[in-house]
């Protein structure tokens, strides 16, 4: 059958079930309880009256007798059905079974006990119907293209419960940042999505425009600059999570629009911020997973580093020690061959569009970014948990200089399984300085470098009117794609995917 087919059948159930005068959706249901309390305390309901609501995910039928299988969020349960004599003329028995498909959603009023195999089960006494579906679900074997589970995944939910399970576990992620911060004294405070000015990243942003206005604004591509503005208007410890846009490619590691979380305390400087984040990145760990050791993209990581802090690995030692590289006298040419090197032994070296790409950024990118791509190389292999401190001052626009060398700055990043898993400041409050990187970055943007930062002369303005010393730090729900092995399509509920109908 197709499914056409299937759906014509349906059709026809759902007009038999009206003309029997039953409301196919109707807008209330009297559930008492979900599923999974009366699968694990099985003795407190036993022989209790209980309503129960869910999908049907199977059924089968005996003549006079049918057991249907019904899933909530919680669990699934056994009904077992008996062709009685109906009260109301609105509800289900076995006589009707025949108008119920997997898929329905269903309430079942009865009492709980064990069928004769001894599986708990709901003895109904009446079934009502909640919602009619009119196409049947895929089995999980016939549903497996990516594609496809990303276009409907409402679907892919049911038929892959771990989806869902994932996605419950991203938000305990989030809800456990959340509480971290409000536990340290930091206030949540939302900012705006819509910037005439958008800044706090390298990254191409998306615009649109706002007719009441009649202006072209930017969608954030970072909660920095707005944040630090609440510094400047007295608030000590502030926080915001939620959705940045990056008009970027999309990846494993990368999706143009993803929820990120950004801090920012008064009067505390990077070191300050790396024991805080290290404490907040094993509390969020054990809160979202229950542990605080991963096996991720081949690597063993053990979060509580045998109770040891994190080591702090200098930038410019570990690009010597492991190419040799001079950050702060650098060799481009030395940079491209070191790229062109690693590219001849990766696993795309013989992909035409790949070796393009990688010409194309050896003869557009400015050389901090050829560094910083020499860097990856490095942040690839390496298991951590360590933090990366001191990146050039090239690297890091909004950054302070340290004081012991003004080539570096108070930057920090904690890398593991491969990845950089959040990004860190002593923060820039000299106004002068600060508007001579803007100068510098907006000058890079307008000889082509569209993912430099914009020269905001507001925010420059504000720290004229003075900001405090403050530490900064932010990551996005890559670190939740990282600790759960997924790529960021699979960790998100609808992931971007291109138009189809």
């Amino acid at each position: 059958m197709t499914i056409d087919d299937y759906r014509n059948e349906r059709l026809r159930k759902l007009e038999e079930i009206r003309q029997l005068g039953i409301d196919p959706y109707p807008a209330k249901s009297f559930r008492t309880t979900k599923i999974s309390p009366i699968i694990s305390d099985f003795e407190k309901y036993n022989d209790q009256t209980v309503t129960i609501a869910g999908r049907i995910v199977a059924i089968r039928s005996f003549g006079k007798l049918a057991f249907v299988k019904v899933r909530d969020i919680s669990d699934e349960v056994q009904i077992f059905m008996t062709q009685k004599d109906l009260e109301d003329d609105k509800l289900f028995n076995t006589k009707r079974l025949k108008l119920l498909d997997t898929g329905d959603f269903i309430e079942a009023t009865g009492k709980v006990g064990k069928s004769s195999t001894g599986e708990i089960s709901v003895f109904a006494d009446f079934v009502r119907l909640l919602g009619k579906t009119l196409r049947p679900l895929p089995g999980r074997d016939g549903f497996t293209n990516k594609e496809e589970r990303y276009r409907r995944r409402y679907v892919d939910m049911n038929v892959n419960p771990e989806v869902r399970e994932r996605l419950v576990r991203r938000s305990k992620f989030w809800q456990a940042t959340r509480q971290f911060m409000l536990n340290h004294g930091f206030i949540e405070v939302n900012v705006p999505v819509l910037e005439h000015t958008t800044g706090g990243a390298d990254a191409t942003p998306f615009t649109t425009h706002m007719d009441a206005l009649d202006e072209d604004f930017y969608l954030r591509i970072s909660h920095e600059l707005p944040l630090k503005r609440l510094l400047g208007g007295g608030f000590e410890k502030v926080f915001d999570i939620g959705p940045r846009f990056r008009n970027e490619g999309i990846d494993d590691e990368h999706l143009p629009e993803h929820i990120a979380f950004e801090s920012y305390a008064a009067y505390e400087d990077y070191e300050d911020g790396m024991n805080l984040y290290e404490d907040m990145l094993k509390y969020v760990a054990k809160e979202t997973w229950g542990t605080l050791k991963f096996h991720v993209q081949n690597f063993d990581i053990d979060l509580e580093n045998n109770g040891k802090p994190w080591p702090r690995i200098k930038y410019a030692d570990l690009l010597k020690q492991e190419y040799n590289v001079d950050v702060f006298n650098p060799n481009r040419e030395q940079l491209c061959q070191i790229l062109r090197d690693e590219f001849a032994k990766s696993e795309d070296k013989n992909d035409t569009a790949a070796k393009k790409s990688l010409e194309h950024t050896l003869e557009t990118a400015t050389t901090p970014h050829l560094i910083d791509h020499v860097w990856k190389l490095i942040r690839k292999r390496s298991a951590g948990p360590f933090w990366l401190v001191e990146e050039p001052l090239e690297l890091s626009p909004l950054a302070k200089k340290n004081p012991d060398n003004p080539k570096v700055t108070e930057r920090f990043h904690p890398v593991i399984a491969g990845t950089e898993m959040g990004n860190g400041f002593s923060e820039l409050n000299d106004p002068l300085d600060q508007l001579e990187r803007f100068k510098e970055q907006q000058a890079a943007r307008d000889a082509g470098d569209t993912e430099a930062q914009m020269l905001d002369i507001d925010f420059v303005e504000m720290l004229e009117y003075g900001m405090p010393p403050a530490c900064g730090w932010g990551n996005s729900e890559r670190n939740f794609w990282l600790l759960e092995g997924v790529s960021g399509r699979e960790a998100v509920p609808f992931p971007i995917i291109k138009s189809k109908v």
